[in-house]
């Protein structure tokens, strides 16, 4: 089993990129974050040719998440069952009765002087207590998503430059290596502990691609029961240097 997650920032706007994607058919399940569009304005009938059966939880013009997959898609939840939110970040669902995937669009969280910055730590104290019921569970359970936290310096091409910006805070960096404490995996760091590479790359600036001016900022976390199925984690270039891109890249993982 091949799965994408892919913050693809408005399925709307970066739909032909998106297109290609699934013509290509490499991949059995895709986590979609940002797709910016209401459950009942999402596209269905531009994808229904591809074989993928489709969850959505949207959200009009912010947020929202969906996942893709040519297996079945059963226990969807959305939302997080205890945290009470206005914002589609949380899609559950169990993937040909024995993957669990759990599709987040984390808050971003702006600077940490921002009112919207206790939201995000928030947000994440109650993702804490949610994925600590499937940390040492027997049954397989993949983190996936947009998680707008960048965990270490290394993560970050030029660490000076976010000093005081929600993705480097150090109280979010903290959230994040309790959930590592706790036993979850971090899938790419695990397979390549000492490769600097990025996720998200922005449009401001000349050929950030290039210029290797990027973040790590979409993850899979795996349990131990999920890490032990895994045979590879890459990055996939791809969708940031489509035609008309979103400004994140794709992160890939195999299971056996």
């Amino acid at each position: 089993m091949k799965i994408l997650t892919l913050n693809i920032n408005s399925i709307r706007a970066h739909v032909q990129s998106f297109l290609d994607i699934l013509r290509a058919g490499e991949y059995d399940v895709i986590l979609l974050q940002e797709i910016k569009v209401e459950n009942a304005a999402f596209p269905h009938n531009l994808f229904d040719e591809y074989g993928y059966n489709v969850k959505v939880f949207g959200q009009k013009s912010w947020n929202g998440v969906a996942v893709f997959s040519k297996y079945s898609i059963e226990d969807v939840v959305c939302g997080m069952p205890t945290y009470s939110d206005v914002n589609a970040r949380f899609l559950e669902c169990l993937i040909d009765g024995h993957v669990r995937i759990i599709n987040v669009y984390m808050p971003n969280g702006d600077t940490v002087d921002s009112p919207k910055f206790p939201y995000k730590l928030e947000w994440m104290n109650a993702f804490t207590k949610y994925i600590s019921q499937y940390t040492n569970s027997p049954e397989a359970v993949i983190i996936g998503g947009d998680f707008n936290v960048a965990i270490e310096d290394r993560d970050i091409w030029k660490p000076k430059n976010y000093e005081g910006i929600a993705i480097s805070a150090p109280a979010a960096r903290q959230i994040m290596t309790q959930w590592l404490n706790m036993g979850w995996i971090d899938a790419w760091r695990t397979l390549h502990p000492d490769e600097i590479d990025y996720t998200w790359y922005g449009y401001r600036g000349r050929d950030t691609v290039g210029n290797k001016q990027g973040l790590r900022l979409d993850y899979f976390l795996c349990n131990k029961t999920a890490m032990e199925m895994v045979k590879n984690c890459e990055i996939d270039m791809e969708p940031r240097l489509a035609e008309k891109p979103t400004d994140h890249c794709g992160l890939m993982i195999t299971l056996k």
